[in-house]
């Protein structure tokens, strides 16, 4: 069995005392690649970090695009930065991005308007997107109906946290969906609902680690090799009769063309 951490955060200062212990343990609990998310304050070394990381490890890659929360900071110098980061060969993805309006750090309408900008610099880069939405799910929907209609369209929705008839919108759009570690929480039932409407070819997992760590290590910080307990614990949601049996990554990663036909010589990623 494959498996692959779609979305991570293992730059930070978390693991800062043992990173090479972190990928090592993924990689023996049979993760193949993680997709490390850079975030922070776009005109600080915050995304260089993640993709220095990515940069370091075979297996590990890098996304780079303006979280919700930090959508203020987000101006003419930031993408300059941004852009030039993004053509490391290891950057596959531009994200995460989207609508947070639990926390709402950022004023909405910036938020809106940041969100747009960088789906528009993400087409332009032929890269995918990955899309964060707290609090916001019909203005982000409506956002993404609108602006990813283009033709080559590839996106991800992390940490999904909706219906299941956002679910089924999304998929309509393009979208992958990927489920984390809380989709194993006692009281997230609608999230099980949500992922069982999703066929196995458009369903990702990811830890969204540190945070988010899946039963059993629920309150112990969360790291790629945890992606297995998420995996284990879907059980009937991620092993269906009737379904093919979801494409291996290099497959995967051909089919949706991410990073600009960079990932697919051996060591493709799903992500």
């Amino acid at each position: 069995m494959i498996l692959i951490d779609s979305h991570c955060h293992i730059d930070g200062e978390q693991f800062d005392e043992d990173r090479d212990q972190v990928v090592r343990r993924a990689r023996e609990a049979g993760v193949v690649a993680m997709l490390n998310i850079g975030t922070g304050d776009p005109h600080s070394d915050d995304f260089r970090r993640a993709v220095a990381v990515a940069e370091k490890y075979e297996n590990v890659y890098a996304s780079v695009g303006v979280h919700p929360h930090d959508a203020k900071l987000y101006d003419d110098a930031a993408e300059e930065h941004l852009i030039e980061l993004a053509k490391s060969e290891k950057v596959i993805a531009w994200g995460e991005i989207g609508l947070d309006y639990y926390y709402g750090h950022s004023p909405r309408d910036v938020q809106r308007d940041v969100f747009r900008r960088q789906i528009r610099t993400a087409k332009e880069l032929n890269l995918p997107i990955i899309i964060h939405s707290r609090d916001a799910d019909d203005e982000t929907v409506e956002i993404l109906t609108e602006e990813c209609s283009y033709e080559g369209f590839r996106g991800i929705m992390h940490c999904f946290g909706g219906t299941a008839a956002m679910a089924e919108d999304l998929m309509k759009i393009g979208f992958m969906i990927s489920f984390a570690g809380n989709v194993t929480f006692k009281k997230a039932e609608n999230l099980r609902d949500a992922a069982r409407v999703v066929p196995l070819d458009r369903l990702l997992i990811e830890t969204d680690c540190p945070f988010l760590t899946p039963v059993p290590f629920r309150g112990k910080r969360n790291e790629p090799s945890f992606v297995v307990h998420t995996r284990s614990f879907g059980g009937t949601l991620f092993d269906r009769r009737g379904e093919s049996r979801g494409r291996d990554h290099c497959e995967l990663s051909k089919d949706l063309r991410i990073g600009r036909e960079k990932g697919c010589s051996g060591n493709g990623i799903m992500c």
